[in-house]
């Protein structure tokens, strides 16, 4: 059974007496799974025990995703909160680094079909934020090219994003299975990463109690950071 997470204090990025926000790390469950017979610690136990009390998630992230992972503190908030999550009231903004230079900006409209053979309407907006063209060969190509995009999802489907930039050929570095596992193995070989660089990173929505206008940030994970640290020092040299 995995420990990774054992004794792990969880980053709190948001809370008051109606709701409570985490920065979740990459490979973190938000609760257990069937799927993940490996886990034996999860966010919603973790930040139960952290603050005393009972927590309800009111939406799910990917274990392989960081970032902001929003709770209520009571049944109430839980409910209105995920009416808000189906209604599309609640804004999300996620940061991916993908293969290749993305296109500046556009909107992928594609439908996905679960597991259970249901096909659903999915639509992602992306914004491009930079691109990065490292002086390291790949494969026959003389450099290797990123870009960092900024991903607004409109619907709320399971792996959309995953799956959306799959789709356009723009794969999320680190993404198994619907990435590229050369890329993946590149990462792994010249800069030991073998995390997925999804990080959502902020949510917007009118609180369901004050209705007042709320924002939740959270920073990219260490793992994140390093990759770009890395990208603009190898960047900057060759200019």
């Amino acid at each position: 059974m995995s420990e990774e997470f054992e004794n792990t204090i969880l980053e709190i990025v948001y809370q008051d007496d109606f709701l409570v926000a985490i920065n979740k790390p990459h490979g973190l469950l938000v609760h257990r799974s069937p799927i993940a017979a490996d886990a034996s610690e999860f966010a919603i136990q973790l930040l139960r025990d952290q603050l005393g009390r009972k927590v309800y998630p009111t939406h799910r992230l990917d274990r392989k995703t960081s970032g902001v992972l929003l709770f209520a503190l009571d049944e109430s908030t839980n409910r209105t909160m995920q009416q808000l999550f189906m209604n599309q009231g609640v804004s999300k903004t996620y940061k991916a680094l993908v293969r290749g230079f993305i296109p500046e900006n556009g909107t992928i409209d594609y439908a996905l079909t679960t597991d259970e053979g249901k096909t659903q309407d999915a639509v992602t907006h992306y914004e491009r934020i930079e691109t990065f063209e490292l002086p390291i060969p790949f494969g026959k190509h003389a450099t290797s090219r990123y870009s960092l995009v900024k991903l607004d999802p409109e619907t709320g489907r399971m792996h959309q994003l995953r799956k959306h930039l799959a789709h356009i050929f723009y794969p999320i570095i680190g993404d198994r299975p619907h990435g590229c596992n050369k890329q993946n193995k590149f990462f792994l070989e010249q800069w030991q990463m073998n995390k997925m660089l999804l990080h959502a990173e902020e949510i917007s929505f009118d609180h369901p109690v004050t209705k007042e206008a709320v924002v939740i940030r959270a920073n990219y994970s260490e793992d994140f950071q390093r990759i770009l640290a890395e990208f603009e020092s190898i960047t900057l040299i060759q200019q």
